[in-house]
């Protein structure tokens, strides 16, 4: 009996007929045998207890702690300190000149949502029409992507997949957080409705263009009107959802005609749910806080390259930035060539909270894998290392308003930590063990296996 328990606990890729035709063809068990398997395979696992001893750890809610001790249960930290005592049955690892981060966070991202950008069939990122308020980001994600594990394998533990970026899309759809490890959408799910994606509207004339082909150049007066049409039509949106739900609330069952479309908005304008605003120029960023202030929504801008010339407003109004790549080009010909570099401090010492993220999945130009090298080269122009570690753990996890659960070692929290042979923003530290959600993750992944590959080619 036990045998043909574990067989069914055991991972396969295969279905659960070849796991049947499997299991009698090479133990000819008796049907009670394959009804118990089937009735263990339908029960949970027990949850293993895990012990990381020896280690400095880095709680971010507190100074580092020298040779303590991180005990993981249940999916959750149990206990982090110096003295804290390894319950028996733990499995320990020994953390003896190793360090341990909370996980990191790719805070705006495509993960799972994009394979290989030149086949459409696996780039699941738009949908038809501009205002998509009610698709939810976690029903497209693929839980078998093979970016995910090389995001994992360098430490990201959990990530925002965010549908609908750019193009003509005013409002992308819902932004979802999941866990970086598990067979199907529920074990990865943190939050399905992390955020509300939208794209500002720019004022765009057009024209130039690679050897004078671009598009002719627009009159400003019909690009402003254009600009003005879409955000009344942004603010329609909000104020119809608004007398949606009065109308859920208080009008007549019988009466009520039910609209995906702003019944997603509800949480927006209740102040339930942050509209994640993608937004890059000074102009627009000023646009957006004004936007949002008068609909009083809650407010995150992404991208921000021109965010520290506003940077006095932001902290006025208490606007979070993440922020894109650090490895870029400024965005004005005139501006210092270190500006995307410099940027986060400067941001930082104006009293602006900041997160960094990659905007993309693994076939971006720059791969959820390296979020915590892009808050690394912050710290060599002006950012505080403790400051750059907690944008890509516990700051985005408070705008998202998942500070509780992520971001931090501390008692209580979901158990997703990731232990290196030294600084989590060097280039060259490695990654010796990653938990996602209480459970050690494999660190094996495709890249990997192809360096060992071809490391061995005779």
């Amino acid at each position: 009996m036990n045998d043909a328990i574990q067989f069914f606990r055991t991972p396969r890729p295969l279905c659960l007929r070849d796991l049947c035709v499997d299991y009698f063809s090479s133990f000819a068990a008796p049907r009670l045998v394959l009804f118990a398997a089937l009735f263990a395979l339908a029960m949970p696992a027990a949850a293993q207890t895990y012990a990381i001893t020896g280690a400095r750890i880095y709680t971010l809610a507190g100074p580092p702690i020298e040779g303590g001790t991180v005990v993981i249960k249940d999916g959750k930290i149990a206990a982090v300190g110096k003295n804290v005592s390894v319950p028996g049955g733990a499995r320990v690892i020994d953390g003896k000149g190793l360090e341990v981060y909370p996980g990191f966070f790719d805070s705006v991202s495509e993960m799972g949502l994009v394979e290989i950008d030149a086949v459409p069939a696996t780039v699941d990122t738009q949908e038809l029409g501009e205002y998509n308020p009610q698709l939810v980001a976690a029903t497209a994600v693929h839980p078998a992507s093979e970016h995910i594990p090389v995001a994992r394998a360098n430490g990201v533990t959990h990530a925002v997949s965010v549908p609908g970026m750019g193009g003509s899309v005013i409002i992308g759809g819902q932004a979802s957080a999941i866990h970086l490890n598990g067979w199907v959408m529920d074990e990865m799910a943190i939050r399905r409705a992390a955020a509300m994606t939208v794209n500002w509207p720019t004022l765009q004339t057009g024209g130039g263009g690679f050897g004078g082909f671009g598009a002719p150049r627009r009159p400003f007066t019909e690009v402003k009107q254009e600009y003005e049409k879409r955000v009344a039509a942004l603010g329609e949106w909000l104020d119809r959802a608004r007398h949606y739900a009065q109308a859920r609330e208080k009008g007549s069952a019988d009466k009520f005609e039910r609209d995906l479309k702003l019944e997603a908005l509800v949480p927006v304008i209740k102040g339930e749910l942050p509209l994640l605003v993608l937004a890059n120029s000074d102009r627009d960023i000023k646009n957006a806080i004004e936007f949002c202030e008068k609909q009083k929504v809650k407010l995150i801008i992404a991208g921000g390259r021109q965010a520290w010339k506003v940077k006095d407003l932001l902290k006025q109004k208490n606007v979070p930035v993440i922020l894109r790549s650090t490895q870029s080009l400024p965005v004005e010909e005139d501006d210092p060539y270190d500006k995307p570099y410099t940027q986060p401090g400067e941001l930082h010492a104006a009293g602006v909270k900041i997160a960094f993220a990659t905007f993309g999945g693994d076939n971006s130009a720059v791969g959820s894998y390296a979020v915590a090298n892009e808050a690394g080269n912050a710290v060599a122009y002006g950012l505080p290392r403790e400051e750059a570690l907690k944008a890509i753990t516990l700051y985005p996890a408070q705008m998202y308003g998942l500070g509780d659960k992520l971001g931090s070692i501390e008692a209580g929290k979901i158990a997703n930590l990731v232990v290196t042979t030294g600084d989590a923003l060097e280039l060259r530290t490695q990654i010796r063990y990653v938990f996602v959600n209480g459970v050690q993750a494999s660190t094996d992944n495709k890249h990997k296996q192809l360096y060992e590959k071809y490391r061995a080619r005779p």
